[in-house]
């Protein structure tokens, strides 16, 4: 994995890239963020954020601080913080973290787990209805 000149996380690390030209096979593990821009076969497992970017392949189970996908998944996430499903990704596998967004033209097959709660009025509309 190369580092890309200019690109920090907010620790000011450099972030690690899989340049467009590049395929791994096996597993990927490492402490700071990640940026697949080519295609990566095999699980992955960061402390920090990964991003998928458009033109970006993987087939892994990915475990990240923070998932933001705009290219291709085939496989789970879990992640300690967001994950977000941008607009022109494909995406196919089950999305656990502690929010999960999905932007309108983004294509998704899988299971969404996400904390999340029930508006008011939600809320109110269930107890009214176990009363009757």
């Amino acid at each position: 994995m190369a580092r890309t000149p200019g690109r920090t996380n907010a620790s000011g690390e450099a972030a690690s890239t899989v340049g467009r030209t590049t395929r791994i096979r096996g597993r990927v593990t490492g402490e700071g963020d990640l940026l697949i821009e080519g295609h990566v076969e095999g699980d992955i497992t960061v402390r920090g954020d990964l991003t998928i970017a458009e033109g970006g392949r993987a087939t892994s189970t990915i475990e990240a601080a923070a998932v933001t996908l705009r290219g291709e998944l085939d496989g789970d996430v879990r992640a300690t913080g967001a994950v977000r499903i941008e607009a022109g990704a494909r995406v196919r596998g089950d999305m656990q973290g502690e929010s999960v967004s999905l932007e309108e033209g983004a294509e998704f097959v899988g299971r969404l787990d996400a904390p999340f709660d029930l508006p008011a009025e939600l809320g109110g509309a269930a107890e009214r209805g176990r009363r009757r």
